[in-house]
């Protein structure tokens, strides 16, 4: 993969660029990038270039034998770590054993996140590990002598999921073979191991912006203008949930909204609890209903930008601009903030496997009182 390859990101490829051609390439990088922004792509296409034999100003050629084996990622100068799971008990597995799955995933998913992988080797509730056994593994490969290229690479995704063994590199990252570069790609920067943060440099990635993400979604996927920029307001920069989204487009989040509405201020029981049972059914699933969530959130947003703002600029559709009309209507500055906090929790839990019937009922008795004006029960 090359740098043209990803979406946007145009500062951090001049800044990583800029460090090779200043000679302040540091040995040791952690670059920390929200779910979706590119953390991945972006450290694949550094490596790639460090390896090119024939560097563009911009990007690696893409064409010599480095550059071909790179992006097939078998270059033998390029390393990989990512959490796996044990294939059976008592397995001590490392990021080799599962190289050709790994292969598949970058190529299919290289904005996909932790879970899409583990879910990719079939984890299904298995927890991933970056274990020690993996730890002792890197640090015999980076001792060995570089096969073709002047650097060894290693390229670590996900370093959250090192435990307490991550403290075994530390020497290793302080003190590396000659021409060693770690590249560490995150999400959470909470999660790293202290010892290992003290001993990198950060590299901040920022979300795409929604330009970016809905370019992408028209270009790259074929999605219809008025579509692509609807979800581009909705995923704050996470291009993940974009495609997440653009893949669920035959769900009607505008009807279902305006459904659900109806139900809590009609107080019609029996449709609510129909509504329920569609959006807690697996065939909806968890992904779906945490993206219909943030719709909801996107047009409490918009509600309130009608105040300030034409019509005309909205990424919304005629109906579901009046929509978010009628919706200010009903519900003043405080109660909005008000929704959007019980929605936010709702995704949260919907995160966490919570119950879906449980969670959409408790959830449209709270909204009854935030739109009542009520005091929210405890």
């Amino acid at each position: 993969m090359n740098f043209a390859q990803i979406i946007g990101q145009e500062a951090t490829r001049e800044q990583l660029l800029g460090a090779v051609e200043q000679n302040r390439l540091s040995h040791a990088m952690l670059m920390l990038a929200p779910e979706g922004a590119g953390g991945l792509p972006i450290g694949l296409s550094f490596a790639q270039y460090l390896v090119c034999e024939n560097r563009q100003a911009n990007d690696s050629c893409g064409q010599c034998s480095a550059c071909r084996k790179a992006s097939q990622y078998i270059h033998p100068d390029i390393h990989f770590s990512y959490p796996v799971i044990p294939r059976k008990s008592g397995d001590k597995p490392v990021s080799t054993d599962y190289i050709a799955e790994w292969r598949e995933f970058v190529t299919q998913q290289p904005y996909g996140n932790a879970y899409d992988w583990l879910q990719f080797i079939g984890a299904e509730n298995k927890q991933g590990n970056i274990t020690a056994h993996e730890c002792q593994d890197i640090i015999r490969k980076l001792n060995l002598k570089s096969f073709e290229s002047p650097f060894k690479i290693l390229l670590m995704w996900m370093p959250e999921y090192l435990g307490n063994e991550g403290n075994r590199l530390l020497k290793l990252i302080e003190e590396p073979p000659a021409n060693t570069v770690f590249i560490l790609v995150a999400e959470n920067q909470e999660q790293i191991l202290a010892t290992i943060l003290s001993r990198t440099q950060l590299v901040k990635i920022a979300p795409l912006t929604k330009p970016e993400v809905a370019s992408a979604l028209m270009e790259r996927n074929g999605a219809p203008e008025l579509r692509a920029r609807q979800i581009a307001t909705i995923v704050s920069g996470n291009y993940r949930e974009a495609l997440q989204l653009l893949q669920h487009n035959e769900n009607d989040y505008h009807e279902l909204l305006r459904t659900w509405l109806n139900c809590i201020f009609m107080q019609n029981r029996q449709g609510l609890q129909e509504w329920i049972d569609h959006i807690a059914s697996p065939k909806m699933g968890r992904e779906n209903q945490k993206q219909f969530l943030r719709y909801f959130i996107n047009v409490l947003e918009h509600s309130l930008r009608l105040q300030y703002m034409d019509r005309s600029l909205l990424a919304f559709s005629d109906e579901e601009v009046d929509f978010a009309e009628k919706l200010k209507k009903l519900a003043n500055l405080e109660q909005m903030g008000q929704l959007s906090e019980e929605l936010n929790n709702a995704c949260f839990h919907i995160e966490r496997n919570a119950n879906g019937k449980i969670l959409f009922h408790a959830l449209s008795i709270r909204l009854q009182y935030v739109f009542r004006g009520r005091p929210l029960p405890v």
